[in-house]
């Protein structure tokens, strides 16, 4: 099965329908429109979407009665709502039925980028599951790893506060997806924020909600994340980002169980359980002032340390032959194993990305292999299209063909020498080179123009 890079915007507002759409592709996306309720459900029966956003005034079919027709049709689709002004009951029922989110119009791009990048590309899980909304799969027979999943069950069903931390790329957010899956507000909302990702005045907003005219841009009443929370878990991402007078109001949360709306005039009751991870050294951050004490014993209740693949090699044959399944039914190719030299050469790295790295070198191999078999050579560690400083025991660098030619050169051998080995495939061959189709499409026509003037 190929992946699916298809969006489907419901919209009826033909500039927002056009703006948004021009933005979707212009970042690499397939994108099909549908101005009302109707063209909706006609377009997501005739179509595979991996993603439909749906502004929340459409007219002709509900927002709801299209969410819920297109995950008849397919249900691994995700969903993301847009919305002028769009009431607290409402956005909580759009997260029970498994949307993302929701963004208040006027759209901010960014916004909207960082939650549509969540599905093309953060789904591909350091440990691995099959959807969003599917059981979390943590793959290992480490000993280590097996204790802490039996304490993340153990305490699951607390509403104790959960402190994970771990280097990046170890799979702290599917950690709390476990605790949250195994726990009784499993039927309840997930709701991931990274605290990291937005500047202070933007994260206020989105952890606590506003009132209309709390500020320039508020024109309507927003709930937070902690409101369509309610019920269920909220994750804070990278909580030592988090900035000192943030953290004083989360301590609050977390002490009363309520919040305060930025222009609210009242606190407002929430049942939420609250997981934090971060892969700073939070201890050095109290030190530095950058983090407060008095919130991290509130958040260290229950303290999860995931430790690094470095720590847990024996993982390492478990988790390649996962991968291999993974990216044979996501890109359509026929792998069936690695040799037993590429394995050992995947033993002898020290994966400073983790897990996640050693899922990239896999997802790679996977599309290059020439065989039915991943050699040594098929994993390109010691070739340009491999970060160099990752590889223990090992020179990585530019291979020989490429010393002493100019970069821009080098650039050019390198992307036709991958579509070579891609067989002319560009998504496959962008997605090996790390870069959106649109850039090696945009390369390949600046290859034809110089061509031209020779």
């Amino acid at each position: 099965m190929m992946k699916n890079n298809h969006i489907l915007l419901v919209e009826d507002n033909h500039t927002d329908r056009e703006t948004l759409s021009g933005a979707l592709e212009n970042w690499g996306y397939h994108v099909t429109t549908a101005i009302d309720g109707v063209d909706a459900v006609k377009k997501i029966k005739t179509s595979p979407f991996r993603l439909i956003i749906i502004s929340f005034e459409i007219t002709g079919i509900s927002a709801f009665e299209i969410l819920k027709t297109a995950k008849s049709e397919c249900e691994d689709i995700e969903s993301l709502f847009l919305s002028a002004h769009i009431s607290v009951e409402n956005a909580v029922e759009a997260m029970k039925e498994g949307a993302l989110d929701f963004i208040i119009k006027p759209v901010d791009q960014s916004q909207l980028l960082h939650i549509v990048k969540t599905v093309f590309e953060d789904e591909q899980e350091v440990f691995g599951r099959s959807s969003r909304k599917a059981s979390v799969k943590i793959v290992t027979e480490n000993q280590n790893m097996t204790r802490l999943l039996d304490l993340a069950r153990h305490v699951a069903d607390s509403k104790a506060s959960v402190l994970i931390q771990g280097e990046s790329g170890t799979g702290k957010e599917l950690f709390a997806r476990f605790i949250h899956e195994n726990s009784s507000r499993k039927n309840g909302p997930f709701v991931a924020i990274n605290c990291g990702a937005l500047p202070e005045s933007l994260l206020e907003s989105e952890l606590f909600g506003h009132e209309k005219g709390a500020f320039t841009g508020a024109v309507a009443r927003k709930p937070g994340r902690f409101e369509l929370a309610a019920g269920g878990t909220i994750l804070l991402d990278e909580i030592t980002e988090m900035q000192i007078h943030l953290q004083a109001k989360l301590l609050r949360v977390l002490q009363e169980s309520e919040i305060d709306r930025v222009g609210g005039v009242r606190p407002i009751q929430v049942d939420v359980r609250v997981v934090a991870t971060t892969n700073r050294d939070i201890r050095e951050a109290i030190e530095l002032g950058h983090f407060r004490e008095d919130l991290f014993y509130r958040l260290h209740v229950i303290p999860i340390q995931v430790p690094p693949l470095r720590e847990r090699l024996d993982d390492i044959p478990l988790l390649t032959h996962f991968f291999i399944d993974k990216y044979n039914e996501i890109d359509g190719r026929n792998v069936k194993n690695l040799t037993k030299g590429a394995l050992e050469r995947l033993s002898t790295l020290n994966y400073k990305g983790n897990v996640r790295e050693l899922e990239n070198i896999i997802e790679r191999a996977v599309l290059l292999a020439t065989g039915v078999s991943i050699s040594e050579c098929d994993l390109h560690l010691d070739s340009v299209l491999y970060s160099p400083g990752t590889v223990s025991g090992a020179q990585a660098g530019a291979s020989d063909d490429l010393m002493d030619v100019p970069l821009k050169e080098a650039e050019k051998k390198i992307i036709f020498h991958t579509l070579d080995r891609t067989k002319g495939n560009r998504t496959h061959a962008a997605k090996a080179l790390g870069i959106s189709v649109r850039t090696l499409r945009n390369k390949l026509n600046e290859y034809k123009e110089n061509m031209k003037t020779v």
